[in-house]
């Protein structure tokens, strides 16, 4: 069973807020993610069969992506986010260190946006 750490915005704003975990997500190789707006995207399928697809979707919003990295970004284990906004699912289990690091990070990252947000980590 993986592990996720849920994000939960409290926004506004709240579109800014999920952009910038994603910014954020790009660069952590140990992590894929999920979230609303990718969950009710028509073109989901496509963004998980087809790295190009992805990459296109993350440079829209811009976000410079390498294809390979497009092809593990988004998450494949069917895990809903149910209450949430966001969620980060660690490829092994985190320590809580790397817990603490991603806190830390989105502390950074939203406190310009000046929205709040709940974590919560689940095995």
């Amino acid at each position: 069973m993986a592990t996720i750490s849920y994000v939960r915005i409290y926004g506004p704003p709240i579109l800014k807020a999920i952009r910038e975990l994603e910014k954020l997500a790009v660069g952590m190789p140990e992590i894929c993610i999920m979230d609303t707006i990718l969950v009710n995207a028509p073109e989901l399928d496509s963004y998980l069969n087809d790295p190009d697809v992805a990459a296109d979707y993350f440079s829209s919003i811009p976000i410079n992506v390498k294809v390979e990295r497009c092809s593990t970004i988004i998450s494949r284990s069917g895990e809903k986010l149910g209450e949430y906004d966001f969620f980060f699912e660690w490829f092994t289990k985190p320590t809580q260190d790397q817990i603490n690091d991603l806190i830390r990070v989105i502390d950074e990252r939203l406190a310009p946006l000046g929205c709040k947000y709940t974590l919560t980590t689940k095995s």
